[in-house]
């Protein structure tokens, strides 16, 4: 388990790293599962609420769909499936981007205006009830002081975090 295998050249993990890495990705996939149960009744995704939670934050509520995949830490191919199944829905729109012929603006729509303030409630109840409401102001600070080191740590070998 964390010793080293025949052929591999990675070594493996100790036992606490394994303990430790096992208990993050426990905890990662239950808190975030039961968010995603939760939102579902307000008829939202975990991914709908996300674009529309962002792009609420917009100035004027849109964004270039290249500037909204980077804040979501999306591929533009993704966003752009994506966009394509909401608006379907009507959620959102997507209008010729005047700065870029070949871009487009994603606009909150009024129907996604109004379901994202619905699920709001919903989302926030459920990340209040499945995460802050078990942590104490420590936890929540050690959650903070670790996420600082894992999601902004530059990849070893790489620049700026992989931007080379």
């Amino acid at each position: 388990m964390s010793t080293k295998r025949v052929g591999s050249a990675a070594p493996w993990l100790s036992e606490d790293e394994e303990v430790a890495w096992r208990a993050f990705r426990r905890m990662m996939v239950a808190v975030q599962a039961g968010v995603v149960h939760d939102l579902a009744a307000s008829g939202l995704s975990e991914p709908d609420y996300e674009v529309l939670s962002t792009l609420v934050e917009a100035p004027e509520m849109m964004s270039t769909l290249h500037a909204q995949a980077q804040k979501m830490g999306w591929s533009r191919s993704r966003l752009s499936r994506h966009a394509g199944r909401m608006e379907a829905r009507e959620l959102i729109r997507r209008d010729p981007d005047p700065a870029d012929g070949r871009g487009c603006l994603l606009v909150l729509a009024p129907l996604g205006l109004d379901a994202l303030r619905e699920a709001t409630a919903v989302h926030l109840e459920s990340v209040r009830r499945r995460f802050a409401d078990r942590l104490d102001a420590r936890d929540l600070l050690d959650i903070v002081r670790i996420s600082g080191k894992l999601a902004h740590a530059p990849e070893p070998g790489l620049r700026d975090g992989g931007r080379e």
